[in-house]
């Protein structure tokens, strides 16, 4: 029996068809390689750079480039469809953005997601994606940097001027009075007490210049540190306590506060310090609450910097949780710069460790005063945050956010205040007893 013809136009109908089928589950397969969720977006502005950050559930490519007339950044994402989830990125730009004024989101090509950043001034982006870590999944970082980075020496220096104008009129009458009384041969006793002696709130003896103190919130952006069984989150509270701190510096006379972040954005450890060094810091103090893998571990505690090793195994634990803060928080490792990250301890680390160890006792014994201690000594440990070899550094856990209760002491304002008050009070005691003599020749 012959088979039946099959005319040439339905023939070349079936082979199309066959095409097409062929072509789709060629399609299916790219999907299923290529084809990603995204999990999140989120956006960190801020004044030394903006931060837009896509979770996904894979690997993907990413290239981009910079355009102008007008300033634009534009991003093409491989294996991702348009989804509301991208869409929402465009919601998340404030205008208070110091660098993006809008986000456009677009399907470029099939299975390529352009993301257009409108720029309010030439940047000089980072891009660079994460593999999965903690709780976050892949990540795709953009940081836009200004081209002209913002100086934070020259900014405290505008914002302390007043300040400084007085202590170094004081500093002329205390001379003038000084002068006076030796040319009468008058007692040097007149003087002492022009200038109050030193008590439990210690006032200049004379000062030379202003104390500058940088102040350290940790974590912050996409590190959000410990966070407590109330969901409370480290990063939002140590930033309140510094706050608190930095408003109480600026009430001395002779001292100005620096904070290496005054929102919720991540600073690289290694920036914090080069921040601290920038500024020409007299004092560091990094601010954090601790967490344990026992609930009902408790306590405030005081931590230098050690050449010798962890003091105690909770040290060393300590000391590995906050250095992990670069991991989570999300670093570009090409560009981290080494010679900072990896400082090499000196001779003047050493006095720093001493100079540290002192303040860190005086704080110590203040929030002793009124708040459990978790140790009655201050702990060592090699703390990334700590290592500038040239500024004393400490770092002040103020209680632990992963017990229930201190949790919610740490949230309530009266605890957060107290903190603040015995951290100052601490600083005062130890400069009262080493006061800055020379103001640095480059400040």
């Amino acid at each position: 029996m012959r088979s039946p013809k099959i005319n040439l136009s339905k023939r070349k109908h079936l082979q199309a068809c066959t095409k097409f089928l062929g072509f789709v589950l060629l399609l299916g397969e790219i999907e299923i390689a290529w084809g990603a969720k995204i999990l999140g977006v989120r956006v960190w502005p801020s004044e030394d750079y903006t931060r837009i950050t896509l979770e996904s559930d894979k690997a993907l490519p990413i290239t981009h480039q910079i355009l102008t007339n007008p300033d634009r950044l534009v991003v093409d994402v491989q294996g991702l469809e348009l989804n509301p989830t991208l869409k929402d990125l465009v919601a998340k730009v404030k205008p208070n953005d110091p660098y993006v004024s809008q986000i456009r989101v677009g399907q470029f090509q099939p299975g390529i997601v352009r993301l257009v950043f409108d720029l309010k001034e030439p940047i000089k982006p980072q891009l660079f994606t994460l593999d999965p870590v903690a709780e976050y999944n892949y990540r795709m970082v953009f940081d836009l940097y200004p081209t002209t980075p913002p100086d934070p020496l020259m900014e405290l220096v505008k914002s302390s001027a007043r300040k400084e104008s007085a202590l170094a009129k004081s500093n002329e009458e205390i001379d003038l009075i000084a002068q006076f009384a030796a040319k009468k041969d008058i007692p040097k006793a007149p003087v002492a007490q022009a200038i109050p002696e030193i008590k439990d709130t210690p006032a200049p003896a004379k000062y030379k210049r202003l104390i500058t103190i940088a102040i350290d919130p940790g974590h912050g952006g996409e590190d959000p540190g410990a966070i407590g069984s109330m969901g409370s989150k480290e990063k939002n509270v140590v930033l309140s306590i510094a706050k608190r701190l930095r408003d109480k510096i600026e009430g001395e006379a002779y001292m100005r506060p620096f904070l290496t972040r005054d929102g919720d954005y991540f600073v690289p450890l290694n920036v914090r310090v080069q921040k601290a060094r920038r500024v020409e810091a007299d004092l560091f103090v990094s601010i954090h609450a601790d967490a344990f893998i026992q609930p009902n571990a408790k306590g405030a505690s005081v931590f230098a910097l050690s050449q010798l090793g962890a003091s105690s195994s909770m040290a060393r634990w300590m000391a590995n949780k906050e250095n992990a803060s670069d991991l989570i928080g999300g670093i570009n490792i090409k560009t981290k710069d080494q010679q900072v990250a990896n400082l090499l301890l000196d001779m003047s680390t050493t006095a720093q460790i001493k100079d540290s160890l002192q303040v860190g006792n005086s704080i110590l014994k203040q929030i002793g005063g009124f708040a459990p201690l978790h140790k009655g000594k201050v702990e060592q440990a090699s703390f990334a945050v700590l290592k500038a070899p040239d500024i004393p550094s400490i770092l002040v856990e103020t209680a632990f956010i992963s017990n229930p209760q201190e949790e919610a002491r740490l949230n309530d304002e009266s605890y957060q205040d107290r903190i603040a008050e015995a951290i100052l009070k601490g600083i005062k005691e130890y400069f009262s007893k080493n006061p800055p003599v020379a103001r640095r020749s480059n400040s």
